[in-house]
């Protein structure tokens, strides 16, 4: 049987970019996005009434196996910037994102991207998602 389809639900998570996530040239240091994602994916979570802290305490992990990024303009020093994530992907054991980042003054796109995650059980190997998760994120949760 194939995997429920993933839920539709688009967030959009909001933060102002500190001093510290800058390089010497004033802008945001490339890896800084990759917070960002994660940031806007936590969001995400708690949007559809779950956490990754549930998820750990039940013994279950989803590291980034795959990441990518696309720069396309440059965030600086207290723009205020605004992640949208989605779910694209929903399989048995792994999911993918995609996010785009905007500055919030004009919503110019500053980078697109996306990360692909595998569910680890405790001992860390791969097993499929709990049960929990896609019925929390799929696009028809079943009662």
């Amino acid at each position: 049987m194939p995997p429920p389809a993933p839920t539709t639900r688009v967030i959009e998570a909001k933060t102002r970019v500190i001093y510290g996530d800058t390089d010497q040239m004033g802008v945001v240091y490339y890896a800084n996005y990759f917070r960002y994602f994660e940031l806007s994916r936590s969001e995400f979570f708690r949007s559809l009434g779950g956490s990754y802290v549930e998820l750990e305490r039940q013994g279950f992990g989803l590291p980034v196996v795959e990441a990518s990024a696309r720069y396309r303009a440059p965030a600086k020093y207290d723009d205020v910037i605004l992640i949208e994530v989605k779910l694209v992907e929903l399989r048995r054991a792994s999911l993918r994102f995609e996010y785009v980042v905007r500055r919030e003054a004009g919503r110019d796109e500053l980078a697109t991207g996306f990360t692909v995650h595998a569910c680890v059980g405790p001992q860390g190997k791969p097993t499929g998602l709990p049960t929990e998760v896609m019925r929390l994120l799929s696009a028809s949760p079943s009662p």
